[in-house]
């Protein structure tokens, strides 16, 4: 095995999502001069199955075999999304959590593809999906089958939640980074909860200046970006602070994004134990590509 160090890794599953992820990794992969990573993780197999007449190693063999032929495919339409990016690829024994995370471990990136609308409405997240977006220690990109229609924001701008606090750091640097690729603008989006506020203000008699927290939440916000433009000059930025609900903002932003970037945990949260609320509703229901920053990457 070649290991997954700088290189895009996708986790391949035979889905449709899947292909979708493996396309959009790709386009990346060429574009940032990296390797492609293809993995399949073989399903846990129960060592006995009733009634049948295959052997546990008949099983497992054939088991090993369609993961190769979905390799195969992965491989292909990587190929077509981007002629000439270098793909390798290989099938794990270990479950599918547990290789990716593996994987992880010194990749650029790793891209995980997840159902689209037509399921659920705005399907939630796997569970496989949500504990590599929690855990994985690699930026993580979540990528919806729509994504490659014709209708799709490819020219967009990207997009960025800014909660005020040093764990956003990791998604503000990812975000200049990826508008810089990409060429696109960058729009920093600052919110905070007021109804909340309200209320307690309200309980406690106290009493509350709106326009001296809008603009004590501006400042914020222009700290958390301070010397990130100087660094990207190439990159417009436009700033938005607004009251209200941090994801509903950003799902309105998305829905004309190529890109959304968000940090892996909010405020108030255990770092590293599992996604904040907003993150993982954008990840849920965002209708553009989502990556979850790592506070340090």
């Amino acid at each position: 095995m070649t290991g997954s160090g700088s290189a895009v890794v996708v986790g391949v599953d035979g889905s449709a999502a899947a292909l979708t992820a493996v396309r959009w990794g790709a386009l990346v992969a060429r574009e940032r001069r990296r390797g492609l990573r293809l993995v399949h993780a073989l399903p846990e197999l129960p060592s006995l199955y009733p009634g049948a007449d295959a052997s546990f190693e008949q099983i497992q063999e054939a088991v090993g075999a369609r993961g190769e032929r979905v390799l195969a495919e992965a491989r292909d339409a990587a190929e077509q999304a981007a002629p000439g990016v270098e793909a390798e690829s290989e099938v794990r024994s270990e479950g599918p959590a547990e290789a990716l995370l593996a994987e992880a471990h010194g990749a650029t990136m790793l891209v995980l593809g997840t159902p689209g609308r037509s399921e659920l409405g705005r399907v939630l997240l796997g569970s496989v999906s949500a504990a590599l977006a929690a855990h994985a220690p690699c930026p993580v990109a979540v990528i919806r089958p729509h994504v490659g229609d014709d209708d799709a924001p490819a020219d967009g701008p990207v997009v960025v939640g800014v909660d005020g606090t040093p764990l956003s750091e990791g998604a503000i640097a990812t975000a200049f980074e990826e508008a810089s690729w990409r060429q696109a603008p960058l729009i920093a989006v600052h919110s905070w909860h007021e109804a909340f506020l309200s209320e307690v203000f309200e309980e406690r008699r106290w009493t509350m200046d709106r326009e001296a927290v809008k603009q004590q939440e501006h400042e914020l916000l222009a700290q958390r970006l301070a010397g990130w433009q100087e660094k990207f000059p190439d990159v417009a930025v436009e700033r938005v602070v607004e009251a209200g609900r941090p994801a509903e903002r950003l799902l309105d932003l998305a829905d004309r994004a190529q890109l959304l970037v968000v940090g892996s945990r909010g405020r108030g949260g255990l770092s590293g134990l599992a996604l904040g609320s907003t993150s993982q509703a954008l990840i849920s229901y965002a209708l553009c590509p989502v990556v979850i920053a790592r506070s340090g990457s």
